[in-house]
């Protein structure tokens, strides 16, 4: 079977096809795709079976990347949470695999990565190996208000959004630039603690340029100190938590639940189906436990690789444990243009 090559920033039939197509999401769009190439220079490219005289009727969403810490690879996306190839059978998951394996074997990139749903891993995958897999929770939103709270974590959960009421906490949102230098101070916050480079401005500023009025930041505020923030997305009937973030001094107001809430609130009264809550690393089990408190269904993603690469993995794992190390002592603006040359390297 032909594979061809399309350019889903220009080529007119992605973004229609994709709203057709059931297990499409926000990060197969053109929107996201492009914030991804104009604040990391990635190429994006999809691969499909359909002609380009003929409408698409598959295609999985890449992007090529080149990094002096990973080399030049294609990722099948970088910075998503998931990314499912977009079928029309069985085989065609297959013959992807076969393509992209073929043109690791021709020197064109040094490695490939497929994201998918871990119940739709091939058995015969062409020599790609599982190189991590991940947590990922989703709330169903069918239920009414008053359902879904009641199915809240009574002690983490709900009493954290009493307590939020309590102390009257402000609440904001919007994509304005004020809004996002407050939220960009807590990513900074949360990046230090985590003791990782964080996103580069440029990134939030091209998701809000490129996706337009699908991207919503929502903040918390104590007496006018910013305390959580959350960055969400929507697309067709699905809300998406993508980037959380908090000063831990006032972890006990309990903001972010306030925010996640506040989303879900509103999710519901414009007759959206789902909120997606995002992959978590199994090693984050904080992370994890506070999704499953608030109800959500769990599944697995897993990133095949080909070829297998685990001793460069554990260098680049090895570099990150030093990262962990420096960043809590970095100054902020030090710390900010640390993550505008390097944040691209972990993609």
């Amino acid at each position: 079977m032909t594979v061809y090559r399309l350019d889903p920033l220009t080529d007119a039939r992605w973004d229609a096809f994709l709203q057709d197509h059931p297990q499409a999401s926000v990060f197969h769009t053109s929107g996201w795709l492009n914030a991804l190439s104009r604040t990391y220079g990635f190429v994006p490219i999809v691969i499909t079976t359909s002609s380009p005289d003929s409408d698409l009727r598959n295609g999985l969403a890449c992007c090529s990347t080149s990094s002096w810490l990973s080399g030049r690879r294609l990722v099948s996306l970088p910075f998503s949470d998931h990314c499912a190839p977009l079928l029309d059978n069985a085989q065609t998951l297959h013959t992807f695999m076969d393509y992209l394996r073929q043109c690791v074997i021709h020197k064109e990139w040094a490695s490939v990565e497929v994201r998918l749903p871990d119940s739709s891993v091939p058995e015969n995958s062409s020599s790609f190996e599982t190189d991590k897999t991940f947590v990922f929770h989703k709330l169903t939103l069918g239920p009414s208000l008053d359902e879904l709270f009641a199915g809240f974590h009574k002690d983490c959960i709900q009493r954290k959004l009493s307590r939020a009421s309590r102390e009257e906490l402000a609440y904001e949102d919007g994509v304005s630039e004020s809004l996002l230098n407050k939220f960009y101070d807590l990513v900074l916050l949360t990046r230090r603690r985590q003791g990782l480079p964080p996103q580069p401005v440029a990134w939030f500023r091209n998701l809000i340029a490129c996706l337009g009025d699908k991207v919503k930041i929502r903040l918390a505020s104590k007496n006018s100190n910013p305390i959580a923030g959350i960055l969400t997305l929507q697309y067709k009937k699905s809300l998406v938590y993508k980037y959380g973030c908090s000063d831990q001094t006032f972890s006990n107001l309990g903001g972010t639940q306030f925010l996640f809430w506040k989303a879900i609130q509103e999710a519901k009264s414009t007759g959206l189906d789902e909120f997606d809550m995002g992959r978590s690393d199994w090693a984050n089990a904080g992370l994890v436990v506070f999704k499953d408190r608030w109800g959500a269904t769990r599944s697995t993603l897993a990133h095949l690789r080909y070829p297998n690469r685990s001793h460069k993995i554990g260098w680049a794992a090895r570099k990150i444990d030093i990262a962990k190390h420096v960043v809590p002592y970095i100054p902020d603006g030090w710390l900010a243009a640390a993550g505008r040359v390097l944040y691209k390297h972990m993609a």
